[in-house]
Order: structure tokens, then sequence, then C-alpha cells
């Protein structure tokens, strides 16, 4: 019976272990960002499987949503409201484009990768871009090796 009890607390405190290993970080959604305007701030994001990403309304006229073609198999599409925060947690490994969808052309989007990007980079990668989100996206692409 002791020894059922020392498992079952040693489980319980793995158990407790692994979720406050787990990362919040921030992006910000912004009018006028360090590389000009319409920005999601950071832009790339490399974060571990179970992390969430707090998309903060900081600059009215802004929203987040995943980009067709851009997440990894069983990948759950998101679609914040406008002006409005939004937390999302990554769990599938893999690439995620994120868009503003007012100001997607105007190149406001931003680059999550979730642990090893292999299952969806060349799928991620060949998804057609509008405008400004074009030029975007091949920069983004280029820190995935960094």
């Amino acid at each position: 019976m002791r020894s059922i009890k020392l498992a079952l607390s040693v489980a319980a405190a793995t158990l407790i272990a692994a979720g406050a290993h787990a990362a919040e970080v921030e992006v910000n959604m912004l009018n006028m960002g360090k590389h000009g305007m319409f920005q999601l701030d950071p832009s790339f994001l490399k974060v571990a499987p179970g992390d969430t990403v707090h998309f903060v309304a900081k600059d009215k006229g802004h929203d987040v949503e995943s980009i067709p073609g851009m997440l990894p198999d069983g990948a759950q599409p998101f679609k914040g409201e406008m002006n409005k925060d939004v937390s999302v947690t990554f769990t599938k490994p893999g690439v995620y484009g994120i868009k503003c969808n007012p100001h997607y052309g105007m190149g406001m989007v931003a680059l999550v990768v979730v642990g090893d990007p292999s299952s969806n980079l060349k799928a991620a990668e060949s998804v057609n871009q509008p405008g400004k989100a074009k030029k975007a996206f091949e920069e983004l692409f280029k820190q995935i090796g960094q």
C-alpha cells in the first residue's frame, strides 16, 4: 500500500512539473512597430509543443487568425475577434502562419515554429501570399534555420 501511495505521489509531481514548463509568450498587434506600419511583434517565434502565445490587441483595428495551408496536420485553425486579445496553445509540431486579416496584404503576419518544423515546412512555404505578406514570409522562413 505504501509503495502505491509513493508511486501516485511521484506521478502527480511529474504531471505538475510538466505543466509548469509550458511557456507563455506575448505578441503585440501594433499600428506602428520597429519595422514599420501594421506589425505583429515579434513576428517570428520558436516555441515548444504545449506553449501558449497571447496575441495582445495593443492598437485597435486588428485581429489574428491562422492561414489556411500553413498549419500542421491535425492542428486546429483559429480566428480571433477584432480588437480582442486571443490566446492560442500550440500542441502540434510544425509551422503556423498567422495573419491580421484586415492588414494581411500589407504584411501584418507572423510565423510560429513549434518544435520540429519539418512536418509541414514545404507546404507552408508554398502557400501563395498577397502583397507585402509574400516578402514578409520570405524573410520569416529564412529565420527557421538560424
